[in-house]
């Protein structure tokens, strides 16, 4: 399951992770953010304990939205050792985002 990231817990989750992170970031109102949350959901329990997956909802997050230069959603980044490895925008399908992770 993938887990809710906020800006009081981004640190521990994301930068700090002993594992890759991939993160989603996404709102209620947009299509295609509906069409990925499924596909990140089923990698988040398929890579289970390799990768840590989350989602940030932009609408109540916009912080972390502007300081990752999300201006366009859904944008998945990927973040290993805290910092971004790959950064993809718009619709990914599942072998595109397992591609991304290296998985």
């Amino acid at each position: 399951m993938s887990l809710k990231i906020t800006k009081q817990n981004f640190n521990q989750e994301v930068l700090a992770s002993d594992k890759p992170v991939l993160v989603d970031f996404w709102a209620p109102w947009c299509g295609p953010c509906r069409m990925v949350g499924p596909i990140v959901d089923e990698l988040a329990a398929e890579l289970e304990g390799k990768f840590k997956v989350g989602k940030i909802n932009v609408d109540e997050e916009n912080e972390l939205a502007q300081m990752f230069q999300v201006f366009s959603i859904p944008t998945l980044i990927v973040f290993e050792g805290g910092k971004v490895k790959a950064k993809a925008v718009g619709f990914s399908g599942k072998e595109a985002i397992r591609k991304m992770l290296g998985a």
